[in-house]
């Protein structure tokens, strides 16, 4: 399995899944990067387009996040476990995760549906926090 280039991407702390059980959560969302993207009204910059995932640089009037869509469940929880190596804050649904600061992901929760995930591990190099994280995606397993 590839080394997953994740995140200088260091937000907040914490572990595990958030639950903040919002009432205006909507259904999570499903589809390509592209319309998923076009949910949250960001114009994907793809990074990484290959059969197992396709990564993208995106930012919203919310902020900078990184969209990653997968060809299987297997692949997407490979990819979060290695990305938690990283730290970070990920909005995980199915076949797809955005990753951004928690502010950021929080918002897109509120239009992607999703679970929150938090890794309490850092890098020690962050971006402060803006999403702009440099990632350069998984490749292979």
């Amino acid at each position: 399995m590839a080394v997953v280039a994740l995140f200088a991407l260091v937000t907040g702390c914490g572990a595990g899944h958030s639950d903040d059980s919002r009432d205006d959560v909507p259904e999570t969302a499903t589809g390509s990067l592209e319309q998923l993207a076009g949910k949250v009204d960001c114009e994907p910059n793809i990074q990484t387009d290959a059969d197992e995932l396709r990564q993208a640089n995106c930012r919203n009037d919310d902020g900078r996040f990184i969209l990653t869509t997968f060809d299987t469940d297997r692949g997407q929880r490979e990819w979060i476990n290695e990305a938690n190596d990283y730290g970070g804050t990920y909005l995980v649904g199915r076949k797809w995760v955005a990753v951004g600061n928690p502010k950021v992901v929080t918002a897109l929760r509120g239009r992607l549906g999703g679970t929150v995930e938090e890794s309490a591990h850092h890098s020690g190099s962050g971006d402060g926090g803006n999403g702009n994280s440099g990632h350069s995606g998984h490749h292979g397993s």
